[in-house]
This record gives C-alpha cells, structure tokens and sequence, in this order.
C-alpha cells in the first residue's frame, strides 16, 4: 500500500465517522441511523440523516437532504468533485439523485441486502448506460455502520414485547 493510499484511506474514515455523527442524530429522535455527509476539497458542505417520520416524506433519506444542502452550498445542481459519504449503501431513489447530481465519489459503510443499489442487488451509480458513473468505496467502518443499525431495530423489537 502506498503512502497515498494509507493517507486516502485515512481521510475516509474521518469523513466517514461525520457520517456517523450524522446517524446518532437519526437515532437520538427515534429515526433509523442512517447519516450522510458531502465532501468537496476538504470541506464538508453538505450534511443529512434520516428524517422519514419526523418529516413524514419517504424522500427524507439522508443522501437526499445532503445533497440537497450542497446544492445549496455550491448554488449548483450539479457536485462535481464531490464525495458522498453514507453510513448505508444507497437505495434505488438515493442512488439516482446521487447520478443526477454528478457526484464524483461515493462512500458507502454497510451493504444494504433489501434496497442496496451501488452493488448489492444492482449497480446504479455505475450502469454504463446513464450519463455519469461514480467511483465507489464500500466498507469504510463497516462494523460500526452495522452495528448501529442493528442495534436499533433489536431496540425497537424489545420495545414492541
């Protein structure tokens, strides 16, 4: 492993554990912990996390609100140069906004086995036939990124006994 790549793994991880900030504040509220931040030139312009039934919108994903506040960030729709960091792998809505918007890079913690799209039951944000392709990381801090998810719904099973 090369130097840069030590250090690229590095930075990774630290804007991976802001993604994961992100998800604590899902689940200080009661929402599932998924938390999600943008990244561009070292800054983080964009963050979210899940806020479906707080808001009662299916959209309120986090990718979604992140993407949505670096839009604003950039005054642009389109985040070139941008790295999306998830603590969950992007659903079929998320990984379409992801590829509209032209994010460069994405991030991702924990593979989602039920609407996984950056490679577990498809690949969207590297499906040839859109105009935009990102690169794409799985598994930066996948334990802690599963553990949190699974920890709350085992919460919330023991809650409904």
């Amino acid at each position: 492993m090369t130097a840069e790549q030590r250090f690229e793994r590095e930075e990774d991880r630290r804007w991976m554990a802001a993604a994961i900030e992100e998800a604590r504040k899902a689940e200080a509220i009661g929402e599932v912990p998924i938390g999600a931040v943008i990244v561009r030139d070292g800054e983080i312009i964009g963050r979210g996390h899940n806020l479906r039934e707080t808001k009662l919108d299916s959209t309120a994903h986090a990718e979604m609100i992140a993407i949505r506040e670096a839009s604003q960030h950039l005054d642009a729709w389109r985040l070139l140069d941008c790295t999306l960091y998830v603590t969950l792998e992007p659903c079929p809505m998320c990984a379409g906004a992801i590829v509209q918007s032209r994010v460069k890079r994405v991030v991702y913690g924990t593979h989602d086995p039920k609407a996984g799209c950056a490679g577990t039951l498809m690949n969207l944000l590297q499906e040839p036939r859109f105009n935009h392709e990102a690169e794409l990381t799985s598994g930066v801090m996948q334990e802690e990124c599963a553990l949190l998810l699974t920890a709350f719904f085992r919460s919330l099973r023991h809650k409904k006994k």
